[in-house]
């Protein structure tokens, strides 16, 4: 069966982003430090993304203006905007709930929820994300925007896995099936 995963960055106080939603700060403590490529091997297993209208928008206008990052995935762009949808992204105003217990039900890789806050708290309520890829980043930014918010209910979790490198700690959990 598939499975929805969380695979993001946040700041060791807990922000996916500054308070001017950027996201600039994700690196290492060491710029001459080569970091560990968890991402090639994370989305080999992946083959559709859901994200936000501003997640997507920072993606094309930001950090890959040239060329759309997930040519070979099949993207959910979740906006109330009117945009023209392609073969490869779909722009949709769907609840990210509905969209993925539908995709649940069909074959398929897994399935990766990229951002943004809001999406991912949605999902959380709904019990609907898998497994929690998180890498944790050496700074403390304050303010921003936070993954986790305080309405959200208790969700028990098991560690899985776990490595470091140039200060930053990646963590995976599950549910705990216990």
């Amino acid at each position: 069966m598939r499975k929805t995963i969380l695979f993001i960055a946040m700041s060791l106080d807990g922000y996916i982003s500054n308070e001017y939603g950027k996201v600039d700060w994700i690196n290492g403590q060491n710029q001459n430090v080569e970091n560990i490529d968890t991402y090639s091997t994370f989305i080999k297993d992946i083959d559709t993304v859901i994200m936000g209208w501003n997640t997507y928008n920072q993606i094309v206008t930001e950090l890959s203006p040239e060329k759309w990052v997930y040519p070979n995935l099949i993207s959910y762009v979740i906006t109330h905007r009117e945009l023209s949808s392609t073969n490869n992204i779909i722009f949709t105003k769907s609840n990210p709930s509905v969209i993925i217990e539908n995709l649940k039900k069909k074959q398929g890789k897994n399935i990766w929820i990229c951002g943004g806050a809001n999406i991912v708290q949605q999902l959380m309520q709904n019990d609907l994300i898998d497994e929690y890829h998180i890498s944790v980043i050496p700074t403390i930014l304050g303010s921003g925007t936070r993954l986790f918010e305080k309405n959200l209910s208790e969700i028990k979790l098991e560690l899985t896995n776990t490595q470091s490198y140039n200060g930053i700690v990646e963590l995976i959990y599950k549910h705990r099936s216990f």
